[in-house]
């Protein structure tokens, strides 16, 4: 079974918004200049919206990376800590046999 992720869904409901208001508009009660002006605009605005939700996308996934990063970090940070502790121990047990 293929695993999907969040994003798939989103690109679909956003696939199928925009074929349902394209249908919609082309079986409006309108001129053709009319509907072909009316349809420029919403794939504009829809291109901006997708631009916009593009953004916000990519710095979340930035922030998640960095935060990722810095829980990296400090979990190397801790395990260096506790192999010195077991070396000195270590060491103390053996100097004194």
């Amino acid at each position: 079974m293929q695993r999907t992720n969040g994003t798939d869904y989103v690109a679909s409901f956003l696939l199928g918004g925009l074929v349902g208001a394209g249908v919609a508009l082309l079986v409006a009660p309108q001129s053709g200049r009319e509907l072909r002006g009316l349809l420029g605009e919403k794939v504009r605005e829809g291109s901006d919206r997708g631009r916009l939700l593009k953004d916000r996308v990519v710095e979340r996934g930035r922030e998640l990376v960095d935060d990722a990063r810095q829980g990296l970090q400090w979990q190397k940070e801790r395990l260096a800590a506790a192999v010195e502790a077991g070396r000195d121990t270590y060491r103390e047990e053996k100097s004194q046999l």
